[in-house]
């Protein structure tokens, strides 16, 4: 049975793709079986962060529309062979998608043998959010350590216990995780930042991931490649270790304090 991940979040621009292909490239690396859908009709960035962004033909809407097969619609990546990316559509409404489209996709990957499909979500609460997370069993809520993201991602969760399809038929929430993204240590201490803690406090979520302020990110993305695939970066090790918390591995969080500089350091203006 495929465990459905929504990645999710209130606010845009807070890193949703970015964590999206990199951890479904982590468990399509430790040998799962990956699925990673983008649900932001109009937009479409997934494909672009995945370097596939060439080799789209049919798209979600299309396989929802019966306009093209499940089949058709998703592209293997050239990494993986065991991971897929089904790419949003850029010229439709997100009225194209519906719950019983959505829930179909969602169990011929299941049928298909699939072992996680991620939900990469839109920003926000309206209509493509909410189908990203009403069939899930998991959710990442992707956040910036500041307060106006902390504020509109807990709209989120309130959507969460009570709008999907398990608050619905009384079978629990959905087990929701705080991934925290352009996190600075140097700026938490100022109290420029809102420390892991204090957002762990208001949102009432434990954390999966912290993941640094790093130009890596944004040079990854432009290279079409998720930036878990740079192993030298810190960036993408702190994906891989959201990855395997993921998977129930005990990991402690790294890049969460301010790097001391040494004596010679300091005495050279290192």
């Amino acid at each position: 049975m495929a465990e459905i991940i929504v990645v999710t979040s209130g606010k845009g621009g807070v890193g949703k793709t970015t964590t999206s292909a990199s951890l479904a490239t982590g468990l399509a690396k430790r040998g799962k079986k990956v699925a990673v859908i983008d649900f932001d009709v109009g937009l479409r960035n997934l494909d672009l962060i995945m370097g596939c962004e060439r080799r789209v033909v049919y798209d979600f809407v299309n396989v929802i529309q019966g306009e093209a097969t499940l089949k058709q619609a998703l592209i293997k990546d050239k990494r993986f062979e065991n991971l897929y990316v089904l790419a949003a559509s850029q010229t439709r409404d997100k009225d194209a998608l519906s719950k019983e489209g959505v829930e179909k996709v969602l169990k011929d990957l299941a049928a298909d043998g699939f072992d996680y499909v991620l939900c990469d979500s839109p920003a926000g609460i309206e209509k493509g959010a909410f189908l990203a997370m009403y069939f899930a069993d998991k959710a990442i809520v992707v956040v910036n350590p500041e307060v106006s993201s902390v504020r509109d991602s807990d709209r989120v969760l309130g959507l969460l216990a009570s709008k999907t399809h398990r608050a619905e038929r009384n079978e629990g929430e959905v087990s929701a995780h705080l991934l925290l993204t352009r996190y600075s240590p140097a700026r938490v201490e100022t109290g420029e930042m809102l420390s892991i803690a204090d957002v762990e406090e208001v949102l009432g979520l434990k954390t999966i991931g912290v993941i640094p302020e790093s130009g890596d990110v944004l040079n990854a993305s432009n290279k079409g490649e998720p930036v878990i695939m740079d192993g030298e970066s810190i960036a993408g090790q702190a994906y891989e270790d959201a990855v395997a918390r993921l998977l129930g591995e005990d990991r402690p969080l790294r890049f969460i304090t301010v790097e001391k500089k040494g004596f010679f350091s300091k005495l050279f203006g290192g």
